[in-house]
């Protein structure tokens, strides 16, 4: 049986995908320069408490959690958004991307860090300073830092870490 829907990758791992039909698993690092290859922009899934899943389509990069060091899939996230109820609930976050005919996946738990959630020795500027990092790792730029950062307060932005326990993908791999 032919895979005629399949692109040419020019890989024998990519082909072996196909050949398979099963997803090659993946690092962070490899899903840190997947997102930055474009602009970050990906798909968040969440479990509501009924059981359905709930989507949307962020930006979102990798940068080392600001408590253990450790990388993590980080998004900001209006404070009142319903993914930040499921979060606070125990669902964990699925973070998609696709870029072409290749894809890649994490999931796993997830922290928040916003300004009613602030971890202990941790305070409103390096909330700022978290957000910020978090959007330039998304490709985000912006011509006036203090105007974002005023933006960032006014909403109740919160910071979102996915903690990537199970990352799978189709994608060439570093």
């Amino acid at each position: 049986m032919s895979n005629s829907f399949a692109p040419t990758w020019g890989t024998d791992r990519q082909a072996r995908y196909f050949a398979n039909y099963g997803p090659i698993m993946s690092n962070i690092e490899d899903v840190k320069s997947f997102l930055a290859s474009e602009t970050g922009l990906a798909t968040v899934s969440t479990t509501q408490a009924d059981g359905r899943v709930l989507s949307s389509v962020v930006n979102c990069g990798v940068i080392n959690h600001p408590v253990h060091g450790q990388p993590c899939v980080a998004l900001v996230s209006r404070g009142s958004a319903a993914r930040v109820g499921h979060v606070r609930r125990g669902s964990h976050v699925t973070v998609s991307a696709r870029r072409g005919w290749n894809w890649v996946a994490a999931t796993g738990p997830a922290d928040l860090i916003g300004p009613h959630n602030l971890p202990d020795n941790y305070d409103a500027d390096q909330l700022r300073l978290l957000l910020r990092e978090i959007y330039q790792a998304a490709g985000g730029t912006h011509d006036d830092y203090d105007e974002y950062d005023r933006a960032m307060v006014e909403d109740g932005r919160i910071a979102v870490l996915v903690a990537a326990d199970r990352i799978l993908g189709n994608h060439p791999q570093s």
